[in-house]
């Protein structure tokens, strides 16, 4: 703000957004005056030369500044990239600095200084909090060891930077909405890794992925290059084309990169641990001041090549586009997905109009590749459904976040190697090869309508098939209205109802307050709820049977701090405050033995690794909540600590084939240079494989017999012997990512998702994460039905 008040001819400040905790977000502007004055024309031009205007209006490309945005502090405790921030800034506003008013002659730097103000205060006030008058450099001493959870995430422990293309977090969303707003052609995000580590830039490491131009990638090159000159210059080490790969869509360098920008991450050695000084292994200290220098010396050095390349670099940009809106090199021209329920097609909507992604409502019968068949096939499109064609602008990010199969030039990857929206978001999905799809008219492609009239009648039922099914429940809950669920099908004034339809009736609740509240909610979450007169059915239980299950509000504990994982723990909480706003109480799993759960019903144990677990009377005092009415989720780590103990689930163990030839005496000779891909043969990143669903259980209730799981590591269980098989893997259950080789024929025939009986209670096994990053759409009803249907 200084600075801007300093030379408002130079820099213009703008506060886009505010933090959870009411932090602001903003953007600084800088350019030569003559730019700055023209800074809403410059937008717009630079929109039209990507053709992502309505206005007829042609771009001028011919001296068109280029626009570099510089993105800090995404991660709050990788602390010098906003304190070079402002050096940058200064420089640029700095009148006796000729360099760079000459790089500024063409080009607008738009610098974030802080994209996550939350997380770098809790580092910033711990940090503060703990060091001296002097600083402690041996990296033993307590302020070089962060407390859990740290300041890299934001308020909901999320890592904001795997939320570009997702924008499940509202700093995510507010910051792409502005981003989108603005298309540079270059972006740069500044992040710390470990302390021991030297400097790294681009050009990247293996894989790109296959939209990435030959252009993007010349041009990390030529950044690379002039980085390379200033830290030889100054005696500074550095890496290049190693660890930071360019395949998973929702970083920093990835999503500008499939937005027609050249993407790229910095990384600085330092991170949480480098404090204000810290002595690395090769015996020298790493200082913040050095750590700042390196982070403004490769700021500066990108706006230079970028100026000095600026004609080339809006004329490729200019290129990308054009080759987008001719879907040049696609394989698949429309994308289309489809689903019954309009919430589902509701939420896929969303995403893409967070990308500022062209979709159009369609009908009739499509022919192409399906995906939850991998076949290619002729169907009849269901009620809602959408195409989002390739010939548009945004279509390299519409053919990655669509693509039916990954193709990874390099199996070493830093992140998971499988997203592809339908089966993320548990929608039918096919890939054309042509354009035939017939448009839908306004009237068939309107959303549900609720039920708008004032009489309060015996009794409401509302359809149970999709996230925002489970949201109406829980808002019903919190407001004190009395549900019930079927747990058979039925048939009501001839129409059928499946598994899961919620029942709420004038039976236990009192007046007409509870109709108000039906009506509201189903208004709300856009539910189509239908008014039952009596209570006796055409087919099926009459809802005095057993068969009609009553829900008891569930009262929810979460565990966190040390033991979990933060942004498992986070990826829970974020979904209770903000998707279902339902009441949940947060408790030290340290503290687990101290904690009274006599008032809580439902206890969740998200990704850890659980000390207490193997602590007999905390195992035993678990084992009386649940034998008292009480449910466990357990997810991912939790579920395998468990199956280690005596809690009735066991790992699936991998047995050697009796018939294996003898073992090759020459098998443990390896080549020392290949020891850091021989572990790929048994891993598995992120990959989708298809899960089998028993959805006669209330845990797959809204589900077809499928579920799409993205496996993250490689552990299956044995069938429970008497407890529900609710999710399983068969043989042939791989869809796409990348699995090992060796560990690829062991995935199969074993349990992910299963419900155990104890005494009047329950344990939920979830061992992949329905939540994941909370973009897994379809895995967000699974863990609901975890919380409210399983064990009523």
């Amino acid at each position: 703000m200084a600075v801007a008040k300093a030379k408002p001819d130079m820099v213009k400040v703008e506060k886009y957004g505010e933090t959870n905790e009411g932090r602001g977000l903003i953007l600084a502007y800088i350019s030569i005056p003559q730019n700055l004055q023209q800074l809403e024309s410059i937008r717009l031009n630079n929109l039209r030369i990507a053709g992502l205007t309505k206005d007829k209006a042609a771009p001028v490309t011919t001296g068109a500044p280029a626009i570099v945005w510089l993105s800090y502090n995404v991660h709050g405790n990788e602390p010098s990239s906003s304190e070079a921030a402002m050096q940058t800034l200064y420089a640029l506003a700095d009148p006796g600095n000729k360099q760079t008013k000459e790089w500024l002659q063409n080009t607008i730097v738009i610098i974030d200084p802080c994209m996550n103000p939350d997380g770098r205060d809790r580092y910033v006030n711990w940090y503060n909090s703990v060091v001296g008058k002097n600083y402690n450099a041996d990296p033993q001493s307590r302020e070089h060891n962060e407390p859990w959870p740290g300041g890299r995430s934001n308020h909901y422990n999320f890592d904001l930077n795997r939320d570009w293309a997702w924008q499940t977090q509202t700093e995510s969303w507010q910051r792409m909405k502005q981003y989108n707003a603005w298309m540079p052609q270059v972006h740069v995000d500044f992040h710390e890794q470990g302390y021991n580590e030297p400097y790294y830039f681009a050009p990247a490491a293996e894989p790109y992925h296959e939209v990435i131009t030959q252009w993007q990638r010349d041009f990390q090159v030529m950044i690379g290059k002039n980085n390379a000159r200033y830290f030889d210059g100054n005696g500074w080490l550095y890496f290049t084309k190693e660890r930071f790969d360019l395949f998973y869509p929702s970083y920093g360098d990835t999503y500008p990169l499939y937005n027609g920008a050249i993407g790229m991450t910095f990384e600085q050695g330092g991170h949480s641990r480098g404090g204000l000084g810290v002595v690395k292994d090769d015996g020298d200290t790493l200082t913040l001041g050095d750590r700042i220098q390196h982070h403004y010396t490769t700021g500066l050095s990108t706006i230079e090549t970028t100026s000095k390349n600026a004609q080339r670099v809006i004329d490729e940009y200019k290129n990308f586009f054009d080759n987008n809106r001719n879907a040049k090199n696609a394989l698949y021209v429309t994308y289309v997905v489809s689903s019954s329920d309009a919430n589902k097609i509701a939420a896929v909507k969303d995403l893409l109009n967070k990308n500022a992604i062209e979709y159009t409502p369609v009908q009739g019968r499509v022919k192409g590749f399906r995906y939850f068949t991998g076949k290619e096939e002729e169907a009849q499109l269901d009620t809602y459904s959408i195409a989002v064609s390739m010939y548009q602008p945004k279509s390299s990010l519409v053919r990655v976040l669509f693509e039916p199969t990954s193709k990874l030039s390099d199996s070493a990857t830093y992140d998971i190697t499988a997203w592809s929206i339908p089966y993320a978001y548990g929608v039918e999905g096919y890939a054309l090869k042509d354009r035939s799809v017939k448009e839908a008219s306004p009237t068939e492609a309107v959303a549900n309508k609720a039920d708008t009239s004032t009489t309060t009648p015996y009794g409401f039922l509302v359809p149970y098939t999709s996230l925002n099914s489970a949201r109406m429940l829980a808002y019903l809950l919190k407001n004190d209205v009395k549900v019930r669920f079927a747990e058979k099908p039925f048939t009501s004034n001839n129409k059928n109802y499946d598994r899961g339809t919620l029942i709420v009736l004038k039976t236990n609740n009192n007046g007409n307050y509870w109709a108000r509240v039906v009506r509201e909610a189903a208004k709300q979450f856009n539910i189509p709820t239908d008014m039952v007169a009596t209570g006796f059915m055409d087919k099926g239980a009459d809802f005095g049977s057993p068969d009609i299950k009553f829900i008891t509000a569930p009262k929810v504990a979460l565990l966190t701090g040390e033991q979990v994982s933060s942004t498992d723990a986070g990826e829970v909480w974020n979904l209770f405050d903000q998707v279902l706003d339902y009441p949940v109480s947060l408790f030290n799993a340290a503290d687990l033995q101290r904690v009274n759960l006599k008032n809580y019903t439902v206890l969740i144990l998200p990704d850890g690794y659980y000390r207490n677990l193997n602590d007999k009377p905390v195992v035993d005092k678990l084992k009386e909540f649940v034998r008292s009415g009480g449910k466990i989720i357990a997810l991912q780590g939790a579920v395998q600590q468990m199956a280690g103990g005596d809690w009735g689930l066991k790992m699936k163990e991998d047995k050697a084939d009796e018939n294996a030839a003898k073992k090759d005496d020459y098998a443990s000779l390896k080549k020392y240079a290949d020891r850091n891909n021989e572990y790929l043969t048994n891993t598995i990143p992120g990959a989708i494989y298809k899960v089998e669903l028993d959805n006669t259980h209330p845990l797959a209730f809204g589900y077809p017999g499928y579920y799409y799981t993205l496996k993250q590591d490689p552990n299956l269980y044995e069938f429970l012997k008497d407890g529900w098989n609710v999710g399983v893997i068969k043989k042939d259950s791989y869809v796409t990512g990348f699995t090992g080789s060796k560990l690829k024929p062991k995935l199969k025939d074993g349990l992910l998702f299963g419900v155990d009986e104890m005494g009047n209670g329950s344990i939920v096994y979830l061992s992949d994460n329905p939540l994941f990053r909370l973009f897994w759409e379809n895995g967000k009803l699974l863990f609901c039905n975890a919380v409210f249907l399983v064990g009523q």
